[in-house]
């Protein structure tokens, strides 16, 4: 199977992990960003992430490949309950964490900006939807002062690293892929079982964190 993808994008991590979890081998293919033609000639619009399956038919949207993907061997492992104040924690933080995020995936140095074009393009859309990047950018104290405060209301909901009500659910695939992109961001403070969690979960999903490039 192969398996199209924006590297920052957190529902092709959505995506990633269910591959990870299960140790299911897919080939990963980065899309340039402002690459219209590919996405739109496999299913007829500029999306991802995109499964290739293996009868070569293609498969969109982040949550209908991850359920496909968990049943494929008939031993589904999202079989947890989900906790509705997960769902309140991921709604409140998603209101405002694209003002911390979006200005620095334009500047690290991912696959899907290897042209200027491509990473100008990303540029475009994203500010055309939450304005100017410099301006989020010097606003970057108060935002995250807000996210190291969410990230301690959050520490109190994780029951286990290994899966955050304690059995693998639908709610790990929501919530990892912020806390991974969380890592690009320079001054987030993690609580211990945040932390132990993120890394626990990079570890199972076999999906990088990006500590490495943070900004």
């Amino acid at each position: 199977m192969k398996l199209y993808i924006y590297d920052h994008c957190p529902f092709c991590v959505k995506a990633r992990m269910i591959f990870g979890l299960k140790n299911i081998p897919v080939e990963l293919n980065v899309l340039l960003n402002d690459d219209e033609e590919t996405p739109t000639r496999m299913i007829g619009q500029k999306m991802a992430p995109i499964l290739q399956k293996d009868d070569s038919r293609y498969l969109p949207e982040s949550l209908d490949i991850v359920y496909y993907v968990d049943k494929l061997d008939g031993k589904p492992l999202l079989t947890g309950k989900r906790n509705p104040a997960i769902e309140t924690w991921l709604r409140k933080v998603n209101g405002y964490v694209n003002r911390l995020l979006l200005p620095r995936i334009a500047k690290a140095p991912f696959d899907e900006f290897a042209t200027p074009q491509a990473r100008a393009y990303f540029v475009k859309k994203k500010e055309a939807a939450i304005g100017a990047f410099d301006e989020h950018l010097a606003h970057s104290a108060g935002l995250i002062k807000n996210i190291n405060d969410d990230l301690r209301d959050l520490d109190k909901l994780i029951k286990q690293p290994n899966a955050v009500n304690g059995e693998l659910s639908e709610d790990d695939i929501h919530l990892f892929p912020l806390l991974r992109n969380l890592t690009l961001v320079a001054g987030v403070e993690y609580p211990t079982r945040v932390a132990d969690y993120r890394d626990n979960m990079a570890k199972q999903t076999q999906v990088n964190l990006l500590s490495s490039i943070s900004i």
